[in-house]
């Protein structure tokens, strides 16, 4: 058997950037962790949970903003040696792909669900009050899965295949983050949501799209963000998703940019915590006359994470995975 012989390496040649992102534990602050040395031969269509894919960017720019100062003695005064006086990253992009999470990281602030309202509430920007939302049968004779939620015969008719659903738990006077899964807000009182009970299934991310209304329930195209859903839950029909020039909240979510090589080689670059820093901004590209794409532009500054290896404080991990038979 012949012996491969060693191919001399160019800089990796890639076409465009795949995004990932995945929740941080925002009452801990603990990002999720990508670990290029147990999950770097993924495929790109199935990336290792809690990954979630966001598609293909356009226009992926990195900027590092730590600065590097010499320190100077003597006379004439010499730089004797070097400190790094400050540290950070910034990232911006285009998504191609408008997605409830996409949407999220564009604007920035609190991502809302447009809930179906209840008749004659009266207009508001993100939504009049809503409908009721349904209870959802755990235990039963059909189970009630990440893809399947078992519902009451009398509930069946509010949903059709097609329409989108909120699950979550009701909204009885909690504070600080809200939504399973992901934290989708940050509220001080209940008095600044009026108590209204469909805050959470209001901004959270436990969203999919119903695939198919059966005899005893809803099959979801997609599992939920969250998994089963658990005792409490309720799952709630909505419209669309909208989002706001201001607000208080900051998304913060864990990243992971990647670049597959044309020569079989890829580069990770991968940020545990980001967050944003613009409000929505969307970036027009021409496909033929008069049709333009219009892509979700979104901009964000890293935050540090400690190292354990050996205790440093940095912003992003960038791995190279050289291609196979490539000298090195």
């Amino acid at each position: 058997m012949s012996t491969p012989t060693a191919i001399t390496p160019t800089g990796p040649v890639n076409r465009r950037v795949h995004a990932y992102f995945a929740p941080v534990n925002r009452n801990t602050e603990t990002p999720t962790i990508f670990d290029a040395s147990q999950a770097a031969g993924f495929q790109v269509s199935s990336p290792p949970a809690p990954w979630l894919d966001l598609g293909w960017l356009t226009n992926f720019d990195r900027k590092s903003e730590s600065k590097i100062v010499g320190i100077a003695s003597g006379a004439p005064s010499l730089a004797q040696y070097q400190v790094r006086q400050t540290a950070g990253a910034t990232v911006s992009c285009c998504f191609e792909q408008w997605t409830k999470l996409t949407m999220a990281l564009a604007g920035g602030a609190e991502h809302m669900n447009v809930l179906t309202p209840a008749s004659g509430s009266a207009a508001n920007g993100s939504g009049g009050a809503a409908g009721g939302a349904q209870p959802i049968v755990l235990g039963g004779a059909t189970p009630t899965t990440a893809s399947f939620l078992a519902l009451a015969t009398a509930n069946l008719a509010l949903y059709a295949a097609g329409s989108l659903v909120a699950v979550d738990v009701d909204y009885v006077g909690q504070t600080g983050f809200v939504g399973s899964g992901v934290s989708a807000a940050y509220l001080k009182s209940a008095t600044s949501v009026n108590s209204d009970p469909d805050y959470v299934r209001r901004v959270t991310f436990n969203v999919a799209r119903v695939q198919q209304v059966t005899a005893t329930g809803l099959q979801l195209a997609q599992p939920l963000l969250a998994g089963v859903p658990v005792t409490g839950m309720k799952v709630q029909p909505l419209l669309g998703f909208v989002d706001r020039e201001g607000g208080a909240f900051i998304q913060e979510w864990s990243a992971l940019f990647v670049m597959y090589g044309e020569q079989g080689d890829a580069v990770f670059f991968h940020y545990p915590r980001l967050q944003a820093m613009e409000g929505p901004t969307e970036m027009a590209s021409t496909l033929q006359k008069p049709l333009d794409r219009v892509m979700l532009s979104a901009a964000f500054r890293a935050l540090p994470v400690t190292d354990t290896n050996d205790g440093q404080q940095v912003f992003c991990f960038r791995t190279y995975v050289p291609a196979p038979f490539t000298t090195i």
